[in-house]
């Protein structure tokens, strides 16, 4: 809608007397007129209060624009007022619609009758100082009107042409007669001292409220302080008197820590010396033990040398008289040995005697010879003779 108005500010009806038919043209615009056609012309009321026939015009404004109207009104307890108010208007409209538009010749007339009407209306129910202090709000209930809620409408249409009234100032409200104007102003002056003295005593009122609120505030705090102080110094003696009880604590304390501590120091050095003395019967012990050990490891080796010299011993006796008798059965020889075998008994024996030998045994290394065998017959001999 905002953008159509700034398209279409204006309207004008151009019409044809020959086929009785208008045409609404929505400027600006730029139009040829038909050789039956003519424009129509407008003719509005104008000027304060409104007059008929002021303003000529061949275009009619679409708005949103304003009129100002004085309203000549009438209190229930007869005060004459006459009001000055100003009107926020606007067409609604559509194309199919145009031709509605001038179906009112006057409507700003119209409009002001109408609107001026309602208000005369409303007024009357009402006394004069109701009217006073609530005038804005009776004016737009009278003129826009009432909701089912209750609450005043936003806008005011006439139904013949579209106008819609949006809105509503009241620029003044003045008395008609000269003497209910002076009683007016007196009324107004005095409500003023009135108003004035009333805020001064609450404003003294106020002020010794505040007074006293900050004197009682003062006591309080005061009693309050005292209050603190009193708990402060409670505080302070029972710290005082658990000073005192800790101090004596305290030396109570530190004699039976020191007496304990002489206990306990007496009973570690009995402990560390009954220690002392395990040690050192510990390292005796390990001392004899480890004589023991060396002497006993002493004894071992000494036997073992002894026994390696008695084996060394042994083993070059028989070497010695392993080569001793190799020797000799090498120096006596093969025939020697031959005749001793071939010999009886009794020359063996004698051979063998005068070889230092008590028995023999010859073979040729090929045939086995059972040993066992052999001693016995050797030892049979040896007990034969």
């Amino acid at each position: 809608i905002r953008d159509r108005y700034q398209r279409r500010v204006h309207g004008v009806q151009i019409y044809d007397y020959k086929a009785r038919k208008p045409r609404i043209i929505f400027g600006p615009e730029l139009v040829m007129l038909g050789p039956n056609e003519q424009f129509t012309v407008v003719s509005l009321s104008g000027d304060k209060p409104k007059i008929p026939n002021v303003i000529k015009s061949l275009q009619l404004l679409l708005g949103p624009d304003f009129m100002t109207d004085y309203v000549a009104v009438e209190t229930s307890d007869h005060a004459r007022l006459q009001l000055k108010l100003s009107y926020n208007w606007s067409f609604k409209y559509t194309a199919e619609e145009a031709t509605r538009l001038f179906s009112v010749p006057d409507f700003v007339g119209d409009a002001c009758k109408a609107v001026a009407s309602r208000v005369r209306g409303c007024v009357a129910a009402e006394v004069f100082d109701s009217f006073h202090r609530n005038s804005a709000r009776i004016i737009r209930a009278a003129v826009l009107g009432m909701d089912d809620a209750g609450k005043i409408k936003d806008t005011f249409e006439f139904p013949a042409n579209g106008l819609t009234i949006t809105n509503i100032d009241i620029q003044s409200v003045e008395p008609i007669d000269t003497k209910t104007r002076d009683s007016l102003q007196k009324s107004v002056q005095m409500a003023i001292e009135i108003t004035t003295k009333s805020q001064e005593a609450s404003a003294r009122h106020e002020a010794e409220r505040k007074e006293q609120q900050a004197k009682g505030k003062l006591e309080r705090q005061v009693i309050k302080d005292k209050a603190e102080a009193e708990k402060r110094r409670k505080e302070y003696l029972e710290l005082q008197a658990q000073t005192e009880a800790i101090e004596s604590a305290g030396t109570a304390k530190a004699e039976a820590k020191a007496r304990a501590e002489a206990s306990l120091i007496e009973c570690q050095s009995e402990v560390n010396q009954a220690k002392l003395k395990a040690q050192a019967m510990a390292i005796t012990a390990e001392g004899e033990l480890a004589q023991l050990t060396q002497k006993q490891t002493a004894e071992i080796e000494y036997q073992q040398k002894l026994n390696e010299l008695e084996i060394t011993k042994a083993r070059e006796v028989a070497e010695i008289e392993s080569k001793k008798f190799a020797d000799t059965v090498s120096s006596i020889g093969q025939d020697t040995l031959l005749s001793i075998s071939q010999a009886g008994p009794e020359m063996q024996a004698k051979l063998l005697e005068g070889l230092g030998l008590k028995g023999y045994l010859i073979t040729d290394g090929s045939s086995p010879i059972n040993l066992f065998n052999t001693a016995k017959g050797m030892i049979g001999n040896m007990g034969g003779q």
